[in-house]
């Protein structure tokens, strides 16, 4: 099987596939059928054995799926085995929200380093809001840090001109994966794994399905 062959669409599916195996098995839940999963994830059982098939075979027929082996298998292709370490570029209100955002934790995802330009500035706002002392470092710092910090992933918060600088400094680090939250497309060099996610470009797909769904 080769990355390249799994479509875009079928990875975030997976992602839902996993997160509502969990409540399953906090449930207390054993077993769930194809039909079952794809009904709580808003697809067709039909799909739920094409993304899984990408990837081997999971199920047995006439019982469904072992929910636990199922969830470790899917984490296990998605990444989600191990610890993910993560830098935000940008502590505005939306960095600063991802800052305490508890979910990070049961995902496997970890922040360990926080920039901004204004550090002194935004420092004492983020700690008085998390109520304890949060440090913030300024860009020029990242480098470094990235390397001793073993920073994975970087966040970028920044307003939407700053985004490219951003990512001019992250290619000079040991960092390879960025999640950008900016309205800007940026350019990085091969070899790093770059994903743009705008939060008006989803409702702007939310507000297409309802200009045509309400025909």
């Amino acid at each position: 099987m080769k990355f390249s062959k799994v479509p875009e669409a079928t990875i975030r599916r997976l992602s839902a596939y996993v997160h509502h195996l969990e409540l399953l098995e906090e449930k207390g839940e054993v077993v769930v059928s194809s039909a079952s999963l794809a009904e709580a994830c808003g697809v067709n059982a039909a799909q739920v054995r094409k993304d899984l098939a990408y990837f081997g075979e999971f199920g047995i027929r006439g019982v469904g799926y072992y929910i636990k082996d199922l969830a470790d298998n899917i984490k296990a292709i998605l990444g989600l085995n191990r610890q993910w370490r993560l830098a935000i570029i940008g502590i505005g209100n939306l960095g600063a929200s991802l800052l305490f955002y508890k979910d990070f934790f049961k995902k496997n995802y970890k922040i360990v380093a926080a920039f901004d330009v204004d550090p002194t500035g935004v420092v004492g706002r983020v700690s008085e809001r998390i109520g304890k002392p949060v440090e913030i470092l300024h860009p020029d710092q990242l480098k470094e840090v990235a390397k001793d910090r073993r920073i994975d992933i970087a966040i970028i918060a920044t307003p939407a001109s700053e985004a490219q600088k951003v990512a001019d400094l992250i290619a000079q680090t040991t960092i390879k994966g960025i999640l950008n939250f900016t309205p800007a497309q940026i350019q990085m060099p091969k070899g790093f794994a770059v994903k743009n996610y705008f939060f008006t470009a989803v409702l702007d797909n939310v507000a297409y399905l309802l200009r045509w769904k309400m025909r």
